[in-house]
């Protein structure tokens, strides 16, 4: 991994910033993108939102994204792009928490401070066959004091790598192959037969359903009309298609009902087509949304209409974007 060869802490931070909820494999074309397009602290800083998400476009929780590129901007304007070189200050940068702080104090600056990533829980709940639910206020607490236990205070940047990769490949959450890892002498949630109940995790998420209608407009000249989400909440400062958002999932007599009245006043409705029978479920960690596109004729031209090609230079959900790549 490109991330694990450097001292960088600039280089460090992005990986590790986009390795938050994601898997190493789908993150790392994402950190190539962004170090070619922004090899130093201060290119990131310069570039413009939308240039940011674009790049970002795919990888999820897009605060990760905005946060980066304020973050940037702070430590290039402010600190002259340097950045602070322990946990304590690196925790007052805006999207950097325990997690990230420690991995960047101890891979950059070898300073003991242990990380605690779910590798990590996972690993240490099974061989020492520690209880505790990792979803408690407590837990990192208890973890990083484990962990710190057992960190040689001379090279805490090795043993930090060390047992997150170890609990990304071969402690696995599902199904490890405990025979072949070189622990399975001394784990004692092997020992015990518990390997499959820890960690334990008690806390679930509640998930809320939303049921989304895309109205994708096209006019005499092939062009169409997308709107900004400026809205706190998923997606925001990303783009999208005209949206009527329903309680439940609703057909084409809703949507041909209500359509001319909300949208597009000054055109007259040609044609009305659903684009999928079945909604599109697009699984977020706290929403499952049910989307359908509606493929809306309309006569005369739109106002602020934009052609196929301009269309694809905005950042979108991926879900809307894989939209329009295929139609």
């Amino acid at each position: 991994m490109p991330w694990r060869k450097t001292d960088n802490p600039y280089l460090i931070w992005l990986s590790e910033i986009m390795l938050q909820q994601t898997r190493v494999a789908q993150g790392t074309p994402y950190f190539l993108s962004f170090t070619t397009a922004f090899p130093t602290v201060f290119d990131l800083a310069n570039a413009n939102e939308e240039q940011v998400l674009k790049l970002w476009q795919g990888l999820g929780y897009y605060s990760r994204a905005r946060n980066l590129h304020k973050t940037a901007q702070y430590i290039a304007n402010e600190l002259s792009g340097i950045f602070p070189d322990n946990y304590n200050n690196l925790l007052k940068l805006k999207g950097v928490g325990e997690y990230t702080a420690a991995a960047i104090a101890s891979f950059s600056y070898n300073e003991a401070v242990p990380v605690v990533d779910g590798n990590v829980f996972r690993v240490l709940s099974r061989y020492f066959d520690v209880e505790t639910d990792i979803a408690a206020a407590s837990a990192k607490k208890e973890f990083a004091a484990l962990a710190f236990e057992l960190m040689p205070k001379d090279n805490p940047a090795i043993f930090n790598q060390a047992i997150m990769e170890f609990g990304a490949l071969q402690c696995v959450s599902k199904s490890p192959n405990c025979d072949v890892c070189v622990f399975n002498t001394s784990c004692a949630a092997l020992q015990k037969k518990k390997v499959d109940q820890l960690p334990v995790k008690l806390k679930k998420t509640k998930v809320r359903n939303r049921f989304f209608n895309y109205l994708v407009v096209s006019d005499d000249n092939e062009n169409t009309v997308i709107q900004k989400r400026t809205a706190k909440g998923i997606w925001h400062n990303l783009y999208e298609f005209p949206l009527i958002e329903t309680d439940a999932p609703e057909g084409f007599d809703f949507i041909s009902a209500n359509i001319q009245n909300e949208f597009f006043k000054n055109n007259t409705l040609i044609s009305i087509e659903g684009c999928n029978d079945k909604s599109i479920i697009h699984k977020l960690s706290h929403q499952h949304l049910h989307i359908k596109f509606w493929k809306i004729k309309v006569d005369g031209t739109i106002e602020n209409g934009i052609d196929a090609v301009t269309l694809k230079t905005f950042p979108f959900p991926i879900v809307i974007f894989n939209f329009i790549e295929t139609n």
